[in-house]
C-alpha cells in the first residue's frame, strides 16, 4: 500500500506539471516556463527547501559550457525565490511540452525536483543538490544524485558557475557524473555516395586499324613520289 501511495503521489505531481502549457516562445533564450504544482516540492538548497503548492516561473539564466543556472520566480515574477545549479542532461525523445521530473520519496514526503526538459528539446537541466542532501536523496531513491560541496544558498552566480561537481551513489560514495547525466546521442553521419565505375565497353581495335590505314597510305604516297623522281 505504501508503494502504491508513493507511485500515486509521483504520478499526480508529474501530471500536474506536464499539463501546464508553458508560456515560452521558440526564440526565448531564457526558456521561460510557467509550472503549477498541486503539492509542495523540494528544490536544492540548505536542508529541505520547499516550494508550496502554487504557480512558479522557471528561467534559464546562463549557459556556460556544461552547466547552467536556473532561477525560480513567483507567479508574477516580482520575487526571485531561488537560484539553482544544473547540468545539461539528454533524453532520447523530445516532448511537445515542457516537463519536470522528480525523485520518488517515501510516502508523505514531498517529491524532490530532478530535471527540467524544455518543450521540443532533447536536452534539459539536471538539478544539483548540496552534498549532504544529495547523499540522503541517493539513499532514499536508490539512485545516484548530482551534488556539489559548495553551499548554494544565497551563493553568487559566479560562485555557482565554478562550483565543483560530482555525483554520489546510494552508498554515499563519489561517482562520475556520467552515472547521472546521459551523453547526447551520436549523430549519424551519412556514408559517402559510392560512384560506380562505368564498364569499359570501348576497344582499341578501331584506333589500331586507323593507324594501320594511315601507315599504308604513307607508304603508297612515298612509293609514288619515288617513281616519279626516278
Amino acid at each position: 500500500m505504501k508503494l502504491l501511495n508513493r507511485i500515486g503521489i509521483g504520478l499526480c505531481l508529474t501530471a500536474a506539471c506536464v499539463l501546464v502549457a508553458p508560456k515560452a516562445k521558440a526564440d526565448n533564450s531564457d526558456l521561460k516556463t510557467t509550472f503549477t504544482f498541486t503539492q509542495p516540492i523540494e528544490v536544492p538548497g540548505v536542508g529541505q527547501h520547499l516550494l508550496p503548492a502554487g504557480t512558479y516561473v522557471f528561467k534559464l539564466l546562463d549557459s556556460p559550457i556544461d552547466r547552467h543556472i536556473v532561477q525560480i520566480f513567483n507567479q508574477d515574477e516580482t520575487k526571485l525565490l531561488t537560484t539553482l545549479l544544473t547540468v545539461t542532461n539528454h533524453r532520447p525523445h523530445a516532448s511537445g511540452k515542457s516537463i519536470l521530473t522528480f525523485s520518488e520519496r517515501p510516502a508523505g514526503e514531498p517529491e524532490a525536483l530532478k530535471a527540467w526538459f524544455y518543450s521540443g528539446q532533447h536536452y534539459g537541466e539536471q538539478f544539483v543538490y548540496e552534498r549532504p542532501r544529495a547523499i540522503e536523496l541517493a539513499k532514499e531513491t536508490n539512485e545516484a544524485v548530482l551534488s556539489t560541496p559548495t553551499v548554494m544558498e544565497a551563493a553568487p552566480v559566479e560562485v555557482l558557475k565554478t562550483a565543483p561537481l560530482e555525483a554520489v551513489n546510494p552508498n554515499g560514495e563519489t561517482v562520475d557524473t556520467a552515472v547521472v547525466v546521459a551523453a547526447p546521442a551520436p549523430v549519424a553521419t551519412p556514408e559517402p555516395e559510392q560512384v560506380a565505375s562505368l564498364p569499359k565497353t570501348a576497344s582499341y581495335l578501331p584506333l589500331i586499324g586507323l593507324l594501320g590505314l594511315l601507315s599504308l597510305s604513307g607508304v603508297f604516297v612515298v612509293s609514288v613520289v619515288l617513281k616519279r623522281s626516278a
